[in-house]
Formats: C-alpha cells, structure tokens, sequence
C-alpha cells in the first residue's frame, strides 16, 4: 500500500515538473532571445549614429595602408594565415629598417576607435572603425612610430594616420595590418588557429 502510495506521489510530482517547464521554457527562451537581439542592436547603436551624422566617412572602397594605393615600393613579408599570422606585415623593399618613420595611410573612410601606445610587441596601436555596405569593418595598425590621429578623429580614405615603426626596436620596421569583421575583439595576440573575425586584409582591399 505504502509503496503504491509513494507511486502515486512521485507520478504527480513528476506531472507537476513537466507542466512547470511547459510553461517557463518557451518564456524563458523567448526573453532570451529578445535581450540577446537588444544587446547585439545597442551594441552597433553608437556607431550607427557617429556615421549617421557624419555620412562623409562612411567607406566606399579600400587602398592599401603604404605606397598608396596600390603598395608600389612595399612587399607583404608575412601574408595572411601564414604560420598563423592574423595579419599581414607589410615592409619596404630596402628590407631592414629602410622603411621606418615612413607613412602609414587610413585604407579606408572611417572613425578611430583607439589610438594609443599598449607596449609589448604592439608598441603604437592605431584602430579604426568603417561603416562599409551596412556593415562594420576594423583595421588595425601595429608598431607605429607615431600617431598621428586621436581617438574620436574622423578621417577619409589615405589620410596619413601614423608612420612604420618597430616596437621600440623590437623588430626590423614593418606595418602589422590586420582587418576584422568582428569590430569588439580584444587586440589579441597577432597570431592565431581560430580566424574567427578575422579577413585576409590583401584579399579585402583588393575585393573593395
């Protein structure tokens, strides 16, 4: 008796948990859903309205960041992918430091984001945000020598931005170049398996 007794309770209970989460999941799932589209909106809403009134920088093509446009008298040492760059290292021709304090241009119209020196084997950090096609694009620009824009600056297409450095002699002078469709990434580490928000800059420039 006692043991059809137990039976009979547990059957309820049971009963009572799956009508629980009839009820609370399909809820649960679509508040969500809703918060993570309303954070995904909020998070672009900023530059959506920085391009919104300043409509002169939206982008409308690419060049290349040196020897603009086309990179005549520079050659990418390092491509895209190869031994896990997340970049491309674009250096001149003379090799060496035959290159530093050489200009650095805005491959694109755009806003920037951070422009600031992060030490390590970053040295001067330039980032900038494109609004492209309705959507967001980031360059970055690694081991300046200088800057020579700040955050906030809204700048065009080939406007000198910083020159070639080498992280305070780090390396021999080299432009690390790296595009992102991922605009909120951490810098990084430079090198990586995972491309995830990552493109081929050669490959973007030359398509855009």
């Amino acid at each position: 008796m006692l043991k059809s007794i137990h039976a009979i309770l547990i059957f309820f209970i049971c009963l009572s948990c799956i009508e629980q989460t009839k009820v609370l999941i399909p809820s649960q799932a679509s508040n969500i859903l809703k918060k993570d589209v309303s954070v995904a909106q909020n998070k672009y809403q900023k530059y959506d309205s920085l391009f919104k009134n300043n409509i002169d920088f939206i982008a409308d093509s690419f060049d290349y960041p040196v020897g603009i446009p086309n990179a005549k008298g520079y050659y990418n040492a390092q491509k895209f992918g190869e031994n896990l760059h997340l970049g491309d290292d674009w250096n001149g021709t003379g090799g060496g430091n035959s290159d530093l304090g050489d200009p650095i241009y805005a491959i694109g119209n755009g806003y920037v984001s951070f422009s600031e020196n992060i030490g390590g084997g970053w040295g001067n950090v330039i980032r900038v945000i494109h609004q492209y096609n309705d959507k967001y694009y980031e360059s970055v620009y690694a081991h300046c020598e200088t800057i020579e824009v700040q955050k906030g600056d809204f700048i065009h297409k080939g406007t000198l931005i910083g020159t070639i450095g080498n992280a305070g002699g780090m390396y021999w002078a080299h432009l690390h170049l790296e595009i992102r469709d991922d605009i909120f990434m951490d810098i990084g580490g430079g090198y990586a398996k995972n491309t995830s928000g990552y493109l081929d800059p050669t490959t973007f420039i030359k398509n855009n």
